[in-house]
């Protein structure tokens, strides 16, 4: 089952000078149900803005995102915010965890804004926190915890609303090598026993193999390739 598809995606920029910078040239990408997909290519390549256009952060310039079967385009800026709060989690290189709640306060905090009963949204936050190896730490707040435990409660949060879709910008890029492994494992994992549709962009080879399948963006474009030539 396609979770995320997206079609012809094209996404330009107006330079300074009046020309036209094409970051994203035609990209074609469909994402199945429980399918990791890692991207990789060069910094600058234009790996961020599609993710940003894969989860109705930013508009193409051309082209259609389905997001669970729902296009993206034509939709109010209220209309685009409850599609990404129910169909898109979103894990970026640093946490963005709000440092004055505790780390099951910091989950709940989706669900809370989507309307969800408290009791729920706690029960939720607890279940997420503890599949992500946190049980003996949910009350802590980010100060009081490790950069791979943050990011680790980054990942429950991302999961509060069980999005179709998980995307993902350099998650460990921020990490040491023990705690990206750690996070890498539970990655893979989710994608498995949650059978999550997965985005990853990623420079870091150990977390692309763990992929179903690797794209190198180059040239706007998107194609099939071989881990081993192009992460190191």
């Amino acid at each position: 089952m396609t979770v995320l598809e997206a079609i012809d995606l094209t996404k330009s920029y107006i330079g300074g000078d009046g020309s036209t910078l094409t970051v994203l040239d035609g990209v074609h990408l469909r994402v199945d149900r429980g399918e990791m997909v890692a991207i990789v290519g060069a910094s600058g390549a234009g790996k961020s803005t599609l993710l940003h256009l894969l989860g109705a952060l930013d508009l193409p310039t051309r082209g259609t995102v389905m997001l669970g079967g729902l296009d993206v385009a034509g939709r109010s800026d209220e209309e685009l915010s409850s599609l990404r709060n129910h169909k898109v989690g979103f894990v970026f290189q640093f946490h963005h965890l709000l440092r004055e709640f505790s780390a099951l306060e910091n989950v709940m905090m989706p669900m809370r804004i989507a309307g969800m009963h408290p009791v729920r949204a706690r029960e939720r936050a607890t279940s997420l926190l503890e599949r992500v190896g946190l049980g003996a730490r949910m009350t802590h707040r980010p100060g009081a915890m490790s950069g791979g435990e943050q990011q680790r409660t980054a990942v429950a949060r991302a999961l509060a609303m069980d999005p179709a879709v998980l995307l993902a910008d350099e998650p460990s890029g921020n990490l040491d090598h023990a705690n990206s492994e750690r996070l890498h494992d539970l990655f893979a994992g989710l994608s498995e026993d949650l059978e999550i549709a997965m985005v990853v962009v990623t420079h870091n080879r150990s977390l692309a193999m763990r992929a179903n399948r690797v794209l190198l963006l180059e040239d706007g474009r998107l194609t099939d390739t071989d881990v081993r030539e192009v992460v190191t």
